[in-house]
């Protein structure tokens, strides 16, 4: 699947329906992807009431979220948020939650119209459930996301990602190099810190909303990203899905792109 470059002011590359965008670090990626978000929102407010987003929460997205909250123009108050994935077991309000990353990042930089966080509790099957019919009130219009170094799309890791899940968030284990990615990232300071469950959205969910922006910078999501481009499009490398969708596109800096 030989890449095709676009417009040169819009730097990328395309691999069936996905659009590739490769920048020369992760601060000039975060920068271009924030400003192509930013545009998408302000156009979907320019012809809508309101719009719903999902977030990502994890180190990858911090310098497109950095960027994004400055961006201007954007009627934050008509914005609904939610995120795609929480660890189960942690005491509510623990720092190394996705809620507080997001509460941190976005949630309270910005005046959303409403931050729906996962909060697992003692029933996490139930949680899952009710915010499945949170997410199911309207279309989501945006998605934002990364890939994991197992090539995991939210916490659907190869083991438990379903490209045909009839659920769309549910209890899942968590794989080793999915926990392990949380030390290395320096979520939590060693492997028996992290959880060894949570709940996520799951692949369908995900893929039903009109936008996706993939955001995959650093060295160590390099061959997931080759899997996820030049292998077959399977559960075992979960990102590939991402490849079918109408209008994702996955922006890359020069440590994580295969081909740089």
């Amino acid at each position: 699947m030989d890449g095709i470059r676009l417009d040169p002011q819009r730097p990328g590359r395309r691999v069936d329906n996905l659009t590739i965008k490769s920048f020369r670090d992760r601060r000039e990626m975060g920068r271009a992807a924030a400003r192509d978000i930013a545009e998408e929102l302000r156009e979907r407010l320019a012809r809508q009431h309101s719009a719903r987003l999902i977030f990502a929460a994890a180190p990858s997205q911090s310098d497109v979220l950095v960027a994004l909250v400055s961006e201007p123009g954007i009627d934050w108050a008509r914005v609904t948020a939610f995120h795609m994935d929480e660890y189960i077991g942690l005491p509510e309000g623990a720092p190394e939650s996705f809620a507080a990353w997001l509460d941190t990042h976005v949630f309270s930089r910005v005046p959303l119209a409403a931050a729906n966080r996962i909060v697992p509790g003692a029933d996490p099957a139930g949680i899952a459930n009710a915010y499945a019919t949170l997410l199911a009130k309207a279309p989501i219009d945006i998605v934002l996301l990364g890939i994991g170094v197992n090539g995991h799309v939210a916490f659907n890791d190869p083991p438990v990602a379903d490209f045909e899940d009839p659920l769309d968030v549910k209890p899942v284990d968590l794989d080793l190099q999915c926990r392990q990615q949380q030390v290395d990232d320096d979520c939590f300071a060693t492997l028996d810190d992290v959880p060894v469950r949570a709940i996520t959205l799951t692949v369908p969910r995900l893929l039903r909303a009109e936008r996706l922006f993939c955001i995959v910078p650093t060295r160590a999501k390099r061959a997931a990203v080759d899997a996820a481009l030049n292998g077959p499009i399977s559960t075992a490398c979960p990102a590939s899905i991402l490849r079918r969708h109408a209008d994702c596109t996955l922006y890359l800096d020069a440590d994580s792109d295969p081909e740089a």
